[in-house]
């Protein structure tokens, strides 16, 4: 047996090309929509993997970015269902631990609270700058559940960051 590494073939130097060049610009999205950078890293390498997996057939597809965007947001969505039904700690404590108090934190959280479909619709449309039509074919929706998502989603965050203000000038946090 030897120590030796198989070498790469043709497809998988392409993969490889690829991951390093969506590395950076997907890992953003995937922390904007986990919220962590940690989880956002481990829901990038899954989705890799997935592709990874099925690149005979998808390196011929059109646009691959979009592609890893749409697959993003699904594994993102399946991500939060499993940790939704796990119960991890055995004591929960009195209080959340503090945030910083800068305004990304305040958007961060704000983002956070936002259920995670509305939230990949906020992120698709406003950090990756997708037209409504885009953000449905990535997330495999009707154009309407985008535009409802969305309007509900900023509605949302208004009343968040409003509730915040207002407790911050009162004094209650």
């Amino acid at each position: 047996m030897t120590d030796r590494a198989k070498p790469l073939t043709a497809a998988d130097e392409s993969f490889v090309a690829f991951m390093e060049s969506a590395w950076e610009r997907h890992l953003r999205l995937a922390i904007l929509l986990t919220g962590d950078r940690w989880r956002g890293e481990e829901l990038l390498q899954d989705s890799l993997v997935k592709m990874y997996e099925r690149w005979g057939k998808l390196s011929r597809h059109s646009d691959l970015h979009a592609y890893l965007r749409r697959a993003l947001a699904n594994n993102n969505t399946s991500m939060w269902r499993r940790r939704r039904r796990e119960n991890l700690v055995a004591d929960v404590p009195d209080r959340p631990s503090p945030v910083e108090a800068d305004s990304g934190a305040e958007v961060k959280r704000a983002l956070m609270a936002l259920p995670p479909r509305q939230r990949a619709v906020v992120v698709l449309r406003l950090y990756e700058d997708l037209s409504e039509r885009r953000v449905a074919e990535t997330l495999g929706c009707p154009l309407g559940t985008v535009k409802s998502q969305y309007a509900r989603a900023l509605e949302k965050l208004r009343h968040l960051v409003h509730e915040r203000n207002y407790e911050q000038a009162r004094g209650i946090r």
